[in-house]
C-alpha cells in the first residue's frame, strides 16, 4: 500500500487570523465550525483538504501533514524502531476518522490517518 498525503493542518494562536490569511492568500474555501472554531479547508483537485485550528495550549503552533496508513499502531512501532517516537497513539476522532501522531528523529511531527 502506498502512503499518500491525506490531510494537512495549520495550527496557531489565532485560528480566525490564520483562516483569513490562508483564505486571502490562496483563495481557499474554508468552512468554520461555529462550535469549535475549526476551519475545514475544501480539497481542490488535485490537492488534499485540510484544517485550520487554534492551539489548545496557546503555543505558536505548527503545520502537520497527515499520511495514510492501513495500520497506525504498526506504523508508530516502525517509526519508533527507526529512531522516531509516538506523540499521540491511535486515537478515534469519530466513527470515520482514526489518527495518530509521530515525531521523526529530529522532532518533526507527522500525522497518520488510518485507511480501510
Amino acid at each position: 500500500m502506498s502512503h499518500p498525503v491525506m490531510y494537512f493542518e495549520v495550527s496557531g494562536k489565532d485560528s480566525e487570523k490564520l483562516t483569513r490569511f490562508y483564505r486571502d492568500l490562496f483563495s481557499w474555501s474554508i468552512n468554520t465550525d461555529q462550535n469549535t472554531g475549526y476551519g475545514y479547508v475544501d480539497a481542490v483537485e488535485p490537492g488534499v483538504g485540510g484544517g485550520i485550528a487554534t492551539t489548545p495550549d496557546g503555543s505558536p503552533g505548527q503545520v502537520t501533514v497527515y499520511v495514510g496508513t492501513s495500520d497506525i499502531d504498526a506504523t508508530l512501532a516502525r517509526a519508533g524502531s527507526l529512531g522516531g517516537s509516538t506523540i499521540l497513539p491511535r486515537t478515534e476522532v469519530s466513527e470515520q476518522i482514526v489518527i495518530g501522531l509521530l515525531a521523526d528523529p529530529d522532532g518533526h511531527v507527522v500525522g497518520l490517518v488510518e485507511q480501510a
